[in-house]
């Protein structure tokens, strides 16, 4: 699951049911596991009531993102369905449909049903809350800038919309803004959240990565994991410190319990890589084969890991053919700033840099600062000989001291060398 799908399960904690404390003798359930046992005895003694089956769908939602699990996302689907035979057309259990969406890449589906949710209510944050997903998710910032903006009016200061507005503030390239957004989400969040101050932890500190604070992210992935040991997000980021900071091992052992509690390709991929970078050739190549063959089985869904099979294709098997079919099979639906990357990527390595430079340029006019970006931007240049546009984007890649970033130092090397 991507980030901005976790931060849409933000918004259906207005539906979520209170939380009642667990005898202290018992391993504490986390949050979601708590809302599940009082859904489903809200269902026992109510079993004709469509109340407690949104109940129940909202808390296996949650514990989805707790896990990783997506086998929860068709349980709350199952719940839902019950909801819908005891009243048919609730709205809280539609509501609860478009989010489904969301979490399945149903993109499309998810804003028209969103849309046709507005129409309706034309005044609930939630729904706002599912335009600003499905809209930035498909590359329609502006739309979800204003989706945004509406939350935030109707409700100032409510956590699903600042921690949206944050989102965005990434995607337009004004970190600092992001973080300090984040960190207004953290304050306002209950300490028995723990998953919720989780997430956001590992958001903050996301954002410290990428600006190249390495030592800050450090700090704020540690302590996610404290609030919520094991918690996937947590682990994923603390990988990507541990190897800037060139611990390829320690970052190996992350991924490789990431990938054990939440056994995704895209997961998988991320393990391949780092166990390249820890010189672990066989291993890497095994885990890339397996990781092609899991992603070709999903590349027919929109819940996939095609980006990264794109860059696998272009950068490891190098067979840019292939990478190119997936790029243009992904962008031909979605054009966020992340699969317009991966597509001018694809045309890059197939020669076509003419049109990789068109693509990529559209990807940064959005705002994204992303060393990854930066770096296929400046190599796109250098191809096509813009010397200056090539060290320029190369040095901002550099600057950030994230992964990429070693890629750009050895281009500004070679290019200083040869003038």
């Amino acid at each position: 699951m991507k980030k901005m799908l976790a931060v849409a399960l933000l918004s259906l904690t207005g539906i979520a049911i209170a939380q009642t404390e667990t005898p202290k003798e018992a391993p504490k359930p986390s949050p979601a596991e708590q809302s599940i046992a009082i859904a489903k005895r809200e269902i026992q003694k109510k079993p004709a009531q469509y109340a407690g089956y949104n109940h129940l769908a909202v808390a296996l939602s949650r514990r989805a993102r707790e896990t990783s699990d997506v086998t929860y996302y068709a349980q709350a689907e199952e719940a839902l369905k019950k909801s819908f035979e005891s009243a048919p057309g609730n709205l809280e259990a539609e509501k609860i449909q478009v989010w489904l969406l969301l979490g399945r890449h149903e993109f499309p589906a998810a804003l028209e049903a969103a849309k046709a949710l507005k129409k309706r209510i034309p005044d609930d944050v939630l729904v706002y809350g599912f335009l600003t997903d499905a809209n930035a998710e498909l590359g329609n910032y502006s739309d979800a800038e204003a989706a945004t903006q509406w939350m935030l009016n109707l409700r100032p200061g409510n956590l699903p919309g600042t921690t949206r507005a944050a989102y965005l503030r990434e995607v337009f390239g004004d970190i600092a803004g992001a973080y300090e957004l984040m960190d207004m989400a953290f304050q306002a969040t209950p300490p028995t959240e723990t998953e919720d101050r989780a997430w956001i932890l590992s958001q903050m500190g996301h954002l410290r990565f990428i600006a190249g604070r390495t030592d800050d992210a450090d700090t704020l992935l540690t302590q996610a994991l404290a609030v919520f040991p094991g918690y996937h997000y947590a682990l994923g980021n603390l990988a990507k410190v541990r190897i800037v900071q060139k611990r390829y091992d320690e970052a190996v052992t992350l991924l490789r319990q990431r990938y054990e509690s939440a056994p995704h390709a895209e997961n998988l991929f991320d393990l391949a890589e780092a166990l390249q970078f820890a010189k672990r050739k066989s291993e890497a190549k095994q885990a890339f084969v397996e990781f092609e063959r899991k992603s070709l089985l999903e590349s027919v869904r929109k819940d996939n890991s095609s980006r990264e099979l794109i860059f696998y294709y272009a950068d490891y098997a190098k067979q840019p053919a292939k990478a190119l079919k997936i790029a243009e099979q992904e962008h031909a639906w979605r054009h966020d700033v992340y699969t317009l990357d991966a597509y001018a990527w694809a045309l890059h390595v197939n020669g076509n840099d003419k049109e990789a430079q068109k693509q990529i340029e559209t990807a940064l006019a959005v705002g994204i600062c992303d060393s990854k970006i930066f770096d296929h931007a400046g190599e796109i240049a250098l191809r096509l000989g813009n010397l200056a546009a090539a060290q320029r984007y190369l040095r901002m890649s550099a600057s950030l001291h994230a992964t990429a970033s070693e890629q750009a130092k050895l281009l500004l090397t070679r290019i200083d060398q040869a003038r």
